[in-house]
């Protein structure tokens, strides 16, 4: 067995995705699996990827734009490569932020009301009357991961800063972005992750986070010491298993392949369970939801790394 690690990807996510192929790396050594890395740069990877024999099977530790979103994957299948993780088309519908919502709500799932606008349409005119209408208010781009670009708006004093800043935050993306404006729902944050044991999809744990952080954004998602997890979540058994099986459905709904994590959020007052994101390739930090899910079910590391190789497709 020869493994490829896809590491890196230049982009807001690059620092991540070397941290998740360390980890990735550790676990091939100790089941002694040989390995190479290639730390991808998406103008050149066509070519890169040829100077490899597709014997290997390529292990996708990238995050966000090129790794997750179903282009890599393109690329891979086209060249014959067998790879980890979900195919192109689960991987572009779960990092779609507006597809995955739209898709879940044919199936009457519950995820906040929400609106697409390009990046040149986000004017200080549209932004008051969003306030206006959802009075709180959640604003991200439709395909990044790690709550980059994420603002949340809960007051007129927010609002405020955001519109002083609102030029030097729209240079950082291209004026025909995509982005989401969705209602905000005062809540617990959740996240159910999936794993395939023998083909067969099984949620893992719910988990509560708490942001130590104003918002759970990319420092309290990965440094140590910014977010506290509860597992088991403090909910009610009800809304316990009824995450469970929601993050099931989800999973086969999206035909995710071996694993993926599912983000909710529970608004206690009005006891209603809301679906915000699917993530088709989750972390594997030692920090990261899924591994510790795991390690709550007494799931080694080594056997969630194995499983995605073995299922390479």
């Amino acid at each position: 067995m020869k493994v490829l690690i896809l590491q890196g990807g230049y982009n807001e996510e690059h620092r991540v995705s070397l941290n998740t192929s360390r980890q990735i790396g550790s676990a091939l050594k100790k089941m002694n699996i040989n390995f190479k890395n290639l730390t991808v740069n998406p103008k050149t990877f066509e070519n890169d990827i040829l100077k490899y024999s597709n014997k290997y099977i390529c292990f996708n530790a990238l995050h966000g734009p090129f790794g997750e979103d179903g282009v890599i994957q393109k690329i891979l299948k086209k060249n014959k490569f067998r790879f980890t993780h979900s195919n192109q088309i689960s991987s572009a519908n779960c990092f779609n932020k507006v597809k995955s919502k739209k898709i879940v709500k044919k199936l009457n799932i519950k995820t906040p009301a929400f609106e697409i606008v390009k990046c040149k349409a986000i004017t200080s005119k549209l932004l008051l009357y969003i306030k206006k209408k959802y009075s709180k208010f959640v604003l991200k781009p439709v395909s990044s991961g790690s709550s980059y670009g994420l603002k949340i708006i809960k007051s007129k004093k927010d609002l405020n800063i955001f519109l002083n800043e609102l030029a030097k935050y729209k240079k950082g993306f291209n004026s025909n972005e995509q982005f989401l404006i969705e209602k905000f729902i005062e809540g617990n944050e959740l996240t159910v992750s999936v794993l395939e044991k023998n083909s067969i999809p099984q949620p893992l744990a719910v988990t509560e986070i708490v942001s130590l952080n104003s918002t759970y954004d990319y420092q309290a998602k990965y440094s140590k010491g910014y977010s506290k997890h509860f597992i088991p979540a403090r909910i009610n058994k009800k809304n316990y298993n009824k995450c469970m099986n929601l993050a099931l459905k989800i999973h086969k709904i999206f035909r995710c392949n071996t694993l993926s994590r599912i983000d909710f959020i529970i608004n206690k007052k009005q006891d209603q369970i809301y679906f915000l994101e699917i993530n088709s390739q989750p972390g594997m930090t030692k920090i990261s939801l899924l591994p510790e899910q795991a390690k709550y079910q007494k799931i080694k590391f080594e056997s969630i790394i194995l499983n995605l190789i073995k299922n390479a497709k």
